[in-house]
C-alpha cells in the first residue's frame, strides 16, 4: 500500500492542460467534498469553505482573471478555497456548541478551552487572524491535492488569480469570504507536454534530516 501511494505521487504533476470532455463523476467530487470538510485545521475550527465552479460560463470568465491560465476553464471543476472574513466569538462559540452537540463533551471542559480561544482571538489584528486562516486554506489544499492523486484525479494548484475579481464575481464578499486558493481539477489532456516529464525533486536524502 506504501509504495502504490508513492507511485501515486510520482504520477501527480501540476496540470497544464485539462481535456474538457472528461467530467468528474458525482462520486468522485464527493469524494473531494468530504476530504476537505475532514482536513485538519487548527483548532478544529475550520474557518473555510469552497466554492465549486461547474458552470461553463463562469468558468471562462475566469481566465482573464487568473492570469489567461486556461486550466480554469477546461477543467471539470474549479474549486475555490476560500476564508471567512473574521473570525468572532460567535463563530468559535458555534463551534464549541458542535463539539457538545456531537461528542457529549460537558461543558465543564469545554467552557475553560472556549473561554481561552475567544480571548486569544480578541486580542489579534484582523491581519494576523486573516494570514491564520489562509495557512488553514493551504492544508486543505495539501489535502485535496494528495486525495485527488490517490484517486487519478488531475489538479493544478494556483496562486496566480486576482482575487478580488473573484470575489465580485462569484458574490463571496455578500457570502463572507474570501477566495485564497484556486484548484482546477479534471482529466490531463493526452497531449499536455508536462505530463511525461520526469519530477524534479532535491532527494529524500537532501530534505530529510534524521536525529
Amino acid at each position: 500500500m506504501a509504495s502504490e501511494i508513492i507511485e501515486k505521487l510520482q504520477w501527480r504533476y501540476a496540470c497544464k492542460k485539462f481535456d474538457p470532455s472528461k467530467k468528474l463523476s458525482e462520486e468522485k467530487l464527493q469524494v473531494l467534498k468530504n476530504a476537505f470538510n475532514l482536513t485538519a485545521t487548527s483548532y478544529g475550527l475550520q474557518p473555510l469553505k469552497m466554492v465549486i465552479i461547474e458552470d461553463s460560463a463562469i468558468k471562462e470568465k475566469l481566465v482573464s482573471i487568473s492570469m489567461n491560465q486556461f486550466q480554469v476553464r477546461d477543467a471539470s471543476h474549479v474549486l475555490v478555497l476560500c476564508i471567512e472574513k473574521e473570525v468572532q466569538e460567535k463563530f468559535i462559540k458555534e463551534h464549541f456548541e458542535r463539539v457538545e452537540d456531537i461528542r457529549q463533551t460537558s461543558r465543564k471542559i469545554l467552557d475553560p478551552f472556549e473561554k481561552s480561544l475567544i480571548q486569544s482571538f480578541s486580542k489579534k489584528t484582523p491581519e494576523e487572524i486573516s494570514l491564520w486562516m489562509t495557512k488553514q486554506a493551504y492544508l486543505a489544499l495539501g489535502n485535496l491535492l494528495t486525495v485527488c492523486a490517490l484517486e487519478g484525479i488531475d489538479s493544478c494548484p494556483m496562486e496566480g488569480f486576482e482575487p478580488e475579481k473573484y470575489d465580485a464575481l462569484l458574490g463571496l464578499k455578500e457570502k463572507g469570504l474570501q477566495s485564497v486558493l484556486v484548484l482546477p481539477v479534471g482529466y490531463r489532456a493526452e497531449d499536455d507536454f508536462f505530463s511525461s516529464l520526469k519530477k524534479v525533486r532535491r532527494g529524500v536524502e537532501e530534505v530529510i534530516i534524521e536525529l
